[in-house]
C-alpha cells in the first residue's frame, strides 16, 4: 500500500500539471475571490485517485484528463422529450453554454435568476455570499477536488433566488452538438424562507460535464428538484449537489439516469434547524459500458429532522453499479430519524453493484435504518405473470418497474412521476 504522504503528493503533482497554464477567469471581486480560494483547495488536496476511498470503486482519469473523450452524438428523434407537457420556464444550455435563444423569458417564473457569466463579472451580487461557500464547506470530512475544480473555473450556470413560491416550475435543459463538448457549469438556487420551487433537469449535457449545485433553503422553504440523465451512450459527467436545509425546510431530489459510460453523482446535505427534512433519492437503468455511481453524504447537525436515501439500480451486460451512502447525526440532533436503502437488480451474471452504506452516530435518541441488496428477478414472481398469459418480456419490465417503484415514490409530484415510468418504459423497450 501507497504511503499516505506519497499518494498525496502525486495527486498534488497531478494537480498542478492540470492548472499549468490555465488562468481562472476574470471577474468581479467575489467571483476572483471565491475562484482564487477554490484553486488553493485543489492545490492543497489534489485531483482525486482511485487509491482514494472514496473513489475505489470507480477510475476518476475520465474527468481529470486535460481534454474529454469523444462521445458519439445520440439521435434524440426516437426518444420523447421529458416534461415536454408541462408548463415551465426552459433555459437552455448547449455544450454547457447558456443559449439565450432557445431559452424562456426568466422573468415568467416569477423570481430573480441571473446567468453565472454575467453575474460574475459585477462587484455585487446575492450570490456573493453563497457561491463556492457550500462546496468549500463540502471539503470536510471527505475532500472532493473536481468540485473546486468547478467552482475555479465555471463560467456557466444560473443564480436563482426564489423569494415567495415560484409561479411555474425552472427547467435547465441540457443540449449537445459536439462530440468532444467539455462543460462545466456551477449553479446557485437560494430559498427565502417559505419560498417554493419545482427544479427539472434534463439532457446529456457533454461530451464530458463537470457541475456543482449549490441549494441554500432557509426556513420553511420547499424545494423539489428532479433531474434526469440519459441519451447519450458514451458521456461522462459528475455532478456535486451541496445542500443547507434550514429549520422546517424540505428538500426532494430525484435524480434517473439511464445509459452513459461513467456517471458519479455526489450530494452532500446538511439538516442545520431543527425539524428539516432530506429525501434524496435515485433510480438507474445501465446496459453494457455503463458505470454509475452514486456517492452521498447527510450530516444530521439539528434536533428532530428527517433523511431518507432511496438508490435502485437495474444493471445488465458488465454493466456496473455503486452505492456509497453515509448518515452523520451529531450529539446534538437527538429525535434524528435517518433511512437509507440501497438495492440493486442484477438482469445476469455480468452485471455488478458495489455498495459501501455507513452509519456514524453521536447522539442517544435517534432512530437510524441502512441497508443494502442485490438479485436477481425473483423466478416464481416470473413465473406467475407468465401463467397468465403476460409475454416474457413484458413481464420482467413490469418486475424491473416494481423493483424501482420505492424511488420513483420519493417524487412528490404524482403526473411527474408517472411521466418518469413512462420514459423507462420506453427505454426498455428500446434495450430489448
Amino acid at each position: 500500500m501507497m504511503p499516505r504522504a506519497k499518494l498525496l503528493e502525486q495527486k498534488r503533482d497531478a494537480a498542478r500539471t492540470w492548472l499549468d497554464g490555465r488562468a481562472l477567469p476574470e471577474g468581479g471581486a467575489w467571483a476572483s475571490k471565491a475562484r482564487k480560494a477554490a484553486e488553493a483547495r485543489l492545490r492543497e488536496m489534489g485531483l482525486p485517485s482511485k487509491r482514494d476511498e472514496y473513489w475505489r470503486y470507480t477510475d476518476p482519469r475520465r474527468m481529470t484528463e486535460h481534454a474529454p473523450q469523444t462521445a458519439v452524438l445520440h439521435d434524440t428523434g426516437t426518444d420523447a422529450p421529458v416534461f415536454d407537457q408541462m408548463d415551465r420556464v426552459k433555459l437552455v444550455f448547449v455544450d454547457g453554454v447558456f443559449d439565450a435563444a432557445a431559452s424562456d423569458a426568466p422573468e415568467l417564473a416569477g423570481v430573480e435568476i441571473s446567468q453565472l457569466a454575467d453575474a460574475a463579472r459585477s462587484d455585487l451580487h446575492w450570490a456573493r455570499d453563497l457561491y463556492g461557500v457550500l462546496e468549500a464547506r463540502g471539503q470536510s470530512p471527505v475532500a472532493r477536488p473536481l468540485a473546486s475544480l468547478n467552482t475555479a473555473f465555471a463560467t456557466e450556470g444560473v443564480l436563482i433566488r426564489v423569494t415567495g413560491k415560484a409561479s411555474k416550475p425552472i427547467a435547465l435543459i441540457y443540449r449537445r452538438s459536439a462530440t468532444d463538448a467539455d462543460a462545466m457549469m456551477h449553479h446557485v438556487i437560494r430559498l427565502d424562507a417559505g419560498a417554493e420551487l419545482t427544479l427539472l433537469e434534463d439532457g446529456p449535457v457533454a461530451a464530458r460535464s463537470n457541475q456543482v449545485t449549490e441549494f441554500d433553503l432557509a426556513e420553511g422553504a420547499q424545494l423539489h428538484h428532479i433531474r434526469v440523465q440519459g441519451r447519450d451512450h458514451e458521456r461522462a459527467g459528475a455532478t456535486h449537489l451541496f445542500a443547507r436545509v434550514e429549520a422546517q425546510a424540505q428538500l426532494k431530489s430525484f435524480t434517473l439516469s439511464a445509459n452513459g459510460a461513467l456517471t458519479r453523482n455526489e450530494a452532500v446535505i446538511w439538516l442545520d434547524g431543527q425539524n428539516g427534512s432530506a429525501h434524496i433519492a435515485g433510480a438507474c437503468v445501465g446496459d453494457g459500458a455503463f458505470h454509475h455511481d452514486d456517492t452521498v453524504f447527510i450530516n444530521h447537525a439539528a434536533p428532530r429532522c428527517e433523511s431518507r436515501q432511496v438508490f435502485k439500480k437495474v444493471l445488465r451486460h458488465g454493466a456496473v453499479g455503486v452505492f456509497q451512502g453515509k448518515i452523520l447525526v451529531d450529539q446534538i440532533a437527538q429525535l434524528t430519524d435517518g433511512y437509507q436503502i440501497s438495492q440493486s437488480l442484477l438482469l445476469d451474471e455480468d452485471a455488478q453493484f458495489l455498495a459501501k452504506p455507513e452509519l456514524e452516530i453521536y447522539a442517544d435518541d435517534v432512530k437510524c435504518s441502512h441497508g443494502s441488496t442485490s438479485g436477481e428477478i425473483d423466478p416464481n414472481q416470473l413465473f406467475y405473470l407468465r401463467a397468465r398469459g403476460v409475454p416474457e418480456r413484458r413481464a420482467k419490465m413490469l418486475l424491473v418497474l416494481a423493483f424501482l417503484a420505492e424511488a420513483l415514490e420519493e417524487i412528490a409530484d404524482a403526473d411527474l412521476a408517472e411521466e418518469l415510468r413512462e420514459h423507462l418504459k420506453a427505454w426498455f423497450d428500446r434495450r430489448g
